[in-house]
């Protein structure tokens, strides 16, 4: 299983909405398995394809802390089919945008739809950090980054930052 290079801030394709998965074959489950060297490589809790450069809708996920046996998740063609009114705040990361943090408020309590590796039709009802990570990770596929539901001062700022280093790692890269 090789390990993905991850598509970093300001990468354009981080913006690309993602195509549904029309089945579930050989090449699907090989990229599944990258996904998930590279979430546990990273370190991380969630990765979706498009940030290993892949436009399709899958989602790998796995919220176990250290030292517990770990829960891989996968979610191919996600979607919310229902929200709860309450909100919940979490400090987010993301691995497209490495070591910055900040305090998200999302919906504490969502029911997605989604397909196995099987292929089959499965809901599952996630709240605390699972709600969290799974919302985050259907941004991806949407082409939104935890960064967008930030102040715009705060944003730009964090764009700026990571559109300069991409130019100093070019410039060192010659």
């Amino acid at each position: 299983m090789p390990q993905r290079p991850l598509v970093i801030l300001p990468d354009s394709r981080l913006r690309l909405t993602s195509d549904p998965v029309v089945r579930v074959d050989a090449k699907v489950r090989s990229l599944v398995e990258d996904m998930f060297e590279t979430m546990y490589e990273a370190p991380g809790i969630g990765l979706a394809a498009i940030q290993v450069g892949v436009p399709e809708r899958v989602i790998t996920i796995d919220v176990s802390r250290e030292g517990e046996d770990k829960k891989p998740l996968l979610l191919i063609n996600p979607e919310v089919v229902a929200e709860s009114d309450e909100r919940s705040v979490y400090q987010e990361g993301c691995l497209s945008i490495p070591e910055y943090y900040e305090d998200v408020e999302r919906p504490a309590r969502v029911t997605v739809r989604y397909m196995d590796i099987d292929g089959e039709t499965r809901e599952i009802e996630a709240d605390g950090l699972l709600a969290t990570c799974v919302q985050h990770e259907i941004d991806h596929l949407n082409g939104v980054l935890f960064i967008d539901h930030i102040s715009k001062l705060k944003r730009d700022r964090v764009v700026k930052k990571f559109t300069k280093l991409a130019r100093e790692r070019e410039r060192d890269e010659r």
